[in-house]
This record gives C-alpha cells, sequence and structure tokens, in this order.
C-alpha cells in the first residue's frame, strides 16, 4: 500500500506538471483571471509541498539544498518589490503588489521543482511534459496558420495572420516558449544516445527508432518556430546550438562524431531541407530587410509600429538612468512610459520590448542584481552537468538547458517574453531543471550518483 506521503508527492507532482501545460494555453496566461488562477495554483502546490515535507520528516534533499541559493536571490528580489510597494517607491502600487504576487508564485514553483523531480525518473517526466506542450503548441499553431483559421484557443486571432502564435497572442512570446520547449527536447535526445561506438546503423536507429517520435516532435516545434516568422527567435535559438554545441562537442572527445551529427541535423534537416516548405523564405526575408511602413497620424507621418520599439527604447532610456538603483516599481513601465514619449511614439506600448532595460526601470540594480545572478547560477549548474564525461544523461540534459537559458537571454535583448506569465515561469522551472540536471540521482539510490 502506498503512504499517504507519497500520494500527497505525487499529486503535487502531477499538479505542477499540468500547470506547465495549462499556463501557455490562455494567451500565454497573460490575463488578470489567468495570472489568478496561476497565483492559486502554486499557493496550493506550495502547500502541499509544505505538508509533504512535514509527513516525510527526513533530511533535505541534495537538489533542494543545490537550490536554496537560487530560491534566496528570487525572494531576495521579491523583498525588494515590498519594499518598492510599502516605502512609495513605486508609482503605481496596485501594479507593483500584483508583480509581488506573481515573484512569490514563481518562488514557489521553483521550490517545487527543485525539490520534488529530484530523481532521474522524475526529471525525465518533467522534460517530457514539456516537450509535449511545446509539441502540442506547435501542431496547434501551425494548423491554425495553414488551414487559414487563425483562432487563439478562445476566440479569433486579433492580429499576426499568416504568422504561427500558437495560444499565443505575439508571435515572439509563442517562439520564446519553443525555444525553451525545443532545448527540452534536445537535452532529452542527447540525455538518452547509448554508449555503443559510432556506427552509422546506429545513426539510423536514432532517427527511425524508438526515438523517433522525440525527433519527430523535435521537427514539428522547429517548423513552428520558422513559421512564426520570429526573427530573433530563430536566430537566438540556432545562435544558442551552435555555441552551446561547440562546447558540448569539444567537452567531449568520445562519440564526438555522432554527437555532431545529431546537432547538425537539427540545423540542417530541420530548418534548411524541412522548414523551407513552411515559411523560411518569408523569414529569411524579414531577417534581411526591414521594412519601414509610413502612418499617417493627426497629419505626421509615422513609422509602422513593429519598428517602434527602436524609439521606445530610447526614450526609455533616461527613465533608466534616473531611477537606475531603486528603480521606478515592479511593473510600472506602462505608466511612466507615457511621462516621456514624444510624438514618434503614438502607440500605447506596455513593455519596453527589451526585458534587460525594463527590469532596470520597474526594479532598479537592487532588484534586478539577484534576477541576473539567479540565472547566472543557473547556468553554472547546466554547464557543470554538461562537462561531466562521465554520465551522459547529465552531459545531455546540460546542453539542452543550457541552449534554453542562453536562447532566451538572447531573445530578451529584443523582445519582452520574461513579461509573460507562461514564459516567465515556465524559464524558472528551467532553471530549477539546471539545478536538477547537476544534482538529480537514481531512484533506487539514496545519495546522488553519476
Amino acid at each position: 500500500m502506498t503512504p499517504p506521503s507519497k500520494k500527497l508527492e505525487r499529486t503535487v507532482m502531477s499538479g505542477v506538471l499540468l500547470l506547465l501545460f495549462w499556463l501557455p494555453l490562455p494567451v500565454g496566461s497573460n490575463r488578470d483571471w489567468s495570472v489568478a488562477l496561476l497565483l492559486l495554483a502554486c499557493c496550493v502546490l506550495g502547500l502541499g509541498w509544505a505538508v509533504n515535507a512535514v509527513r516525510r520528516n527526513r533530511e533535505t534533499s541534495p537538489t533542494l539544498k543545490a537550490g536554496l541559493p537560487m530560491l534566496g536571490l528570487l525572494l531576495l528580489c521579491q523583498a525588494w518589490v515590498a519594499v518598492q510597494w510599502l516605502s512609495g517607491i513605486s508609482v503605481d502600487p496596485g501594479a507593483t503588489f500584483q508583480q509581488m504576487l506573481l515573484g512569490l508564485a514563481y518562488c514557489l514553483l521553483f521550490l517545487v521543482t527543485v525539490d520534488l523531480f529530484r530523481t532521474r525518473r522524475r526529471l525525465s517526466l518533467l522534460l517530457g511534459t514539456l516537450v509535449l506542450s511545446g509539441t502540442c503548441q506547435a501542431f496547434y499553431g501551425t494548423v491554425m496558420t495553414l488551414s487559414g483559421v487563425e483562432w487563439l484557443l478562445f476566440g479569433p486571432k486579433s492580429a499576426y495572420f499568416g504568422d504561427a502564435t500558437g495560444t499565443f497572442i505575439n508571435r515572439n512570446h509563442f517562439a520564446g516558449y519553443l525555444e525553451i520547449t525545443v532545448a527540452c527536447g534536445i537535452g532529452l535526445l542527447l540525455a538518452l544516445r547509448d554508449e555503443r561506438p559510432f556506427r552509422w546503423l546506429h545513426v539510423l536507429e536514432t532517427l527511425l527508432g524508438p526515438k523517433a517520435r522525440l525527433r519527430l516532435a523535435l521537427i514539428l516545434m522547429m517548423i513552428a518556430l520558422v513559421m512564426s516568422h520570429s526573427r530573433m527567435g530563430n536566430v537566438a535559438l540556432f545562435t544558442s546550438i551552435l555555441l552551446v554545441g561547440g562546447l558540448f562537442l569539444l567537452s567531449s572527445r568520445e562519440h564526438r562524431l555522432r554527437n555532431g551529427l545529431i546537432l547538425a541535423s537539427l540545423l540542417l534537416i530541420d530548418v534548411l531541407i524541412v522548414s523551407q516548405y513552411f515559411g523560411l523564405e518569408k523569414l529569411v526575408d524579414r531577417l534581411s530587410t526591414t521594412q519601414l511602413e509610413d502612418v499617417v497620424v493627426n497629419g505626421q507621418t509615422l513609422q509602422k509600429a513593429n519598428e517602434l520599439r527602436v524609439n521606445v527604447f530610447a526614450a526609455a532610456l533616461p527613465l533608466a538612468a534616473d531611477h537606475w538603483l531603486t528603480g521606478q516599481g515592479a511593473g510600472t513601465f506602462e505608466v511612466v512610459l507615457p511621462q516621456v514619449a514624444g510624438p514618434d511614439i503614438p502607440y500605447h506600448f506596455d513593455h519596453a520590448h527589451n526585458d534587460y532595460l525594463e527590469f532596470v526601470i520597474d526594479y532598479g540594480v537592487i532588484g534586478s542584481l539577484p534576477l541576473a545572478l539567479f540565472v547566472l547560477l543557473a547556468l553554472y549548474h547546466a554547464q557543470r552537468a554538461m562537462w561531466q564525461r562521465d554520465s551522459l544523461y547529465r552531459s545531455g540534459m546540460g546542453l539542452g538547458v543550457s541552449i534554453g537559458l542562453l536562447s532566451l537571454l538572447i531573445h530578451s535583448a529584443s523582445d519582452f517574453n520574461l513579461q509573460i506569465p507562461a514564459n516567465a515561469a515556465t524559464y524558472v522551472v528551467l532553471c530549477a531543471i539546471a539545478v536538477l540536471t547537476n544534482k538529480h540521482y537514481r531512484e533506487r539510490r539514496t545519495q546522488p550518483r553519476n
């Protein structure tokens, strides 16, 4: 008979997996009601974790011990947001309070993930769920675009017609989500490779054998990423694959040819051969040319809104400089931008299209520094795992997580994926996976081993 503590633990784990699958469905959870649902879910999961921890009555797991410094950094950032809210620093206390609650929800999600998914089997299940979610998003996005129906999950699209967006409103946020799930798929594919000497027959087994489902999922997600026509999304992912993949090949002399062929196939077969039939030419056109269409507003000729992000960036820089240390208050960019927006910014912008600039404006250096250290520690854990030559599983997972972390860091220079709850929460989980990749252990053992 399964002990009550085990049942509760499995229930909480199932809740985390269901939440991760749900998050992108209601337009990236970027609505007040879906944010409230996210907060409620994380509170329930956190309560379940706490009750289970009391019942378990054993020492802290090695994965949680390794993740405590990162959790402390996340909590430190939320403590600063609380100071902004209580001390009057924030110019919009309501928005800051909401961001504080959302940040605490991310902390709970990180805590539960890094503790409960501590074994190799559970970690593979977590990665598989993210890959499944990304595959469903990719399938839905491509079908909606190719069919011409152009619907989100709960209604028709209002923008980005002809571009795959999945259940997201913005194609760039859809691309950002796929960057994470593709990276998870790459990690799984490399983690499950065998140690047999290289044979071309083994390569065929990888392409056509039991791992074919994972391979097909990666192909579908790559196609959807290209069909999104997100310039920075595609550039970020493929740059990350090239950079991290190059380091990975240098880190392991054994099986270098096999690993190189797998990584090369992701770039050559999936993109240049398959994706050319699903919008690669349009993406190349967007990368090579920047079209500026004139728009007349009140008798003045203005640039197309999609290209106004440069003007927004220039206008927002003084906001960061004025309060670079303390920030204007978490979630206040939408309020403070109109104070400096000139006639060259005729539209409403709720985000800066640059996560780094927006974090400095909202959180200041005091609040942004813990977040930066949080991500750097995640990269450290992922890289430590990737360089472990005696464990194919750890090195493969470390590769995938490193690609996902770096890709969204690159993409954040021109977009605001980390302001979208679904992408931000999934990115926090990816950071937790970085710890798990390095510190997990096999279920039959009580101590972590390779």
